[in-house]
């Protein structure tokens, strides 16, 4: 089993703050691949299904961002489901708008839902899947723009980068993250989402 961990803030008043993308992209993919109802379970709400012949299990952590990990850790200790077999998604403020990266394992680079998680499952080697929304470019900012909701304008790149993630599903779930990463920017990409940039690359 692979756990899919979106990271959010549980609530209406969340529900389109840019802290919450890692919710929206679970939603995503539980719809895609017509997942089972969601279900409280585990401090979460939770939906079972499968992804290419592969059983999964969508999370949105209700313990609020910064304890993800205390839910995370309850579902992969139950299920027995090793920490390269947890990926989190979730919103990287130093990844320009609509930009996508995965990485593997690492520090938490002052994300308090990854600390968490790592902190938890005694393990960092969980994979993430870094969902770009933008630097406030003040880091006294950085509070008030993740817990803002997502402009009007940019509607449009959030859900091609959400909808990418979900079509590029299956080479999540096969293991190959730089392939998944590729075809998540080539279906979404970052130039359209107005974050130009360097061409994306995989981080190990």
């Amino acid at each position: 089993m692979l756990l899919l961990v979106g990271l959010g803030n549980p609530g209406a008043k969340y529900q389109g703050n840019r802290h919450n993308i890692g919710f929206m992209a679970v939603e995503a993919m539980a719809r895609a691949y017509k997942f089972g109802p969601w279900k409280k379970k585990f401090r979460s709400e939770v939906a079972e299904g499968s992804i290419a012949g592969v059983r999964c299990l969508a999370m949105k952590p209700q313990t609020f961002y910064n304890d993800s990990g205390h839910a995370v850790a309850e579902a992969s200790r139950f299920y027995k489901v090793p920490t390269h077999d947890v990926i989190v998604f979730y919103d990287e403020i130093d990844l320009a708008p609509g930009r996508f990266r995965m990485k593997q394992g690492g520090g938490a680079a002052g994300n308090n839902g990854i600390r968490s998680i790592s902190a938890w499952l005694d393990d960092d080697n969980f994979r993430r899947a870094r969902l770009g929304t933008g630097h406030p470019g003040d880091k006294d900012k950085v509070h008030s723009h993740v817990l803002s909701d997502f402009a009007k304008g940019d509607a449009a790149w959030v859900e091609k980068l959400i909808d990418a993630v979900a079509k590029s599903a299956p080479l999540l779930v096969a293991g190959d993250d730089e392939k998944f990463q590729g075809e998540v920017m080539r279906l979404a990409p970052a130039e359209k989402a107005g974050g130009r940039g360097p061409k994306a690359q995989t981080e190990n």
